[in-house]
């Protein structure tokens, strides 16, 4: 299910106008993506949580020549499922 797919569905559940379903979903990721490049966790009960972690700096390999390259240390998005989450999917 792609991004549009989700709007289609969610507008047949709640009987939304599909642009205001679209506003509502735009603005929900933008809100995660705020809080958590703030550095604060966000936790929807039953779904899972976004948090930001660090990677430390490590060695790769060029999988085309084989030769050794420096990754960089980085900050990267996390995504923890939740239980009712992972119990749904199971």
């Amino acid at each position: 299910m792609n991004k549009a797919q989700l709007i289609e569905a969610v507008t047949k559940t709640t009987k939304m106008k599909k642009v205001d379903t679209e506003m509502v979903l735009n603005t929900a990721i933008d809100t995660i993506k705020k809080s958590v490049k703030k550095g604060d966790d966000v936790t929807l009960i039953g779904f899972g949580t976004f948090t930001k972690t660090k990677r430390k700096a490590r060695l790769g390999r060029n999988p085309q020549t084989g030769k050794e390259i420096k990754i960089p240390a980085m900050t990267v998005p996390k995504f923890r499922a939740g239980r009712e989450f992972k119990d749904a999917v199971r």
